[in-house]
């Protein structure tokens, strides 16, 4: 099994921008055919409705299923949910993307939409699928958002958890949400990663407000210039929090990994542009169940890995290679 704590980047890639723009724009994604999806709706408890996608290879009738929670704005189209496709392809493994409210491609109905520290909404989409195939051995994997609600309904179930999954592991997902939300909304990566993100999130708030007309100020969000503005006014009134700081604090699953009783791994490159390092859990704070990687390099879920000439285009398959082995390792 390969550990991605020694992972080092290749010489064409320098500094964490590079490593997590150029990986996901411009590597190779997968070794096999592209991953086909059976798409199905499900109704949650309240009413409202996830897709979830399914991939269509041939999976062992026993062998473990993975799913993976995408990160902000994700879907089953992103890098990471491809080449953990082509990783489940290659084992025989039963593999899904659940979406988030919303991110599937239909505004979902409900007045709210997703976030992270989400635990209750994880913890139904997990024990569905449990409970749909009692045999089969289930493990998770989130990647940046998806990763800090997976590791937050870890820690929130304590005990319970290891009746639901065999293992759970987190992708450069910002444990610390204040100090991911304040960092990411600075200097380059405010006019990078923010504006990319803001692009998509407004219209998507603004259909919401269309569907609930007063849910917030429309005037605010349009304004809101980074993700703690657009936190404050949509993400943390829809969900139950009293602001941004008040959702960051609460949603944050860095001060319950002591918390979770189930094998978890956390990995995070501590070139992160998204997730500085000094926000970092250490061993001690982790506890004894979660495994860190902590790289210096790899960027935000890049880890690109050479192929080629030059060792370019790269690919992207390192991380879920050695993710996805650590998890068959506990199954």
């Amino acid at each position: 099994m390969v550990d991605l704590s020694a992972y080092r980047a290749p010489w064409w890639l320098p500094g964490g921008h590079a490593q997590t723009i150029w990986p996901a724009l411009l590597a190779r994604r997968r070794f096999g055919p592209a991953p086909l999806w059976r798409r199905e709706r499900w109704t949650t408890p309240d009413g409202d409705f996830i897709d979830v996608d399914h991939a269509s290879h041939v999976a062992h009738a026993q062998s473990p299923r993975l799913v993976l929670f995408h990160g902000l704005e994700g879907s089953s189209a992103s890098q990471y949910a491809v080449a953990f496709a082509d990783f489940a392809a290659e084992r025989g493994l039963a593999y899904a993307v659940p979406h988030f409210r919303g991110c599937s491609g239909e505004i979902n109905r409900a007045p709210r939409a997703y976030h992270s520290g989400d635990f209750e909404e994880i913890d139904w989409i997990l024990r569905r699928f449990a409970q749909a195939e009692p045999l089969r051995p289930l493990v998770a994997v989130g990647v940046s958002l998806g990763g800090n609600a997976l590791l937050r309904w870890a820690g929130e179930s304590g005990d319970a958890a290891s009746g639901v999954v065999k293992a759970v592991a987190a992708v450069c997902s910002p444990l610390d949400l204040a100090a991911g939300g304040h960092a990411i909304g600075r200097g380059l990566n405010r006019q990078i990663y923010t504006r990319m993100f803001l692009r998509s999130m407004k219209p998507k708030a603004l259909d919401k407000l269309a569907q609930h007309p007063g849910l917030f100020n429309a005037e605010a969000l349009r304004a809101a210039a980074d993700l703690h503005a657009f936190d404050d006014i949509f993400t943390a009134p829809l969900h139950g929090f009293r602001d941004a700081e008040d959702y960051w604090a609460r949603a944050s699953a860095k001060p319950h990994l002591a918390r979770i009783r189930v094998p978890a791994l956390a990995v995070n490159a501590r070139n992160d542009p998204f997730v500085p390092a000094h926000s970092l859990p250490t061993a001690r704070e982790a506890g004894a169940r979660v495994t860190l990687w902590q790289p210096a390099h790899g960027g935000h879920v890049g880890f690109a890995a050479p192929l080629g000439a030059w060792g370019l285009p790269g690919h992207v398959r390192a991380m879920p290679e050695a993710v996805g082995h650590w998890l068959l390792a506990h199954t």
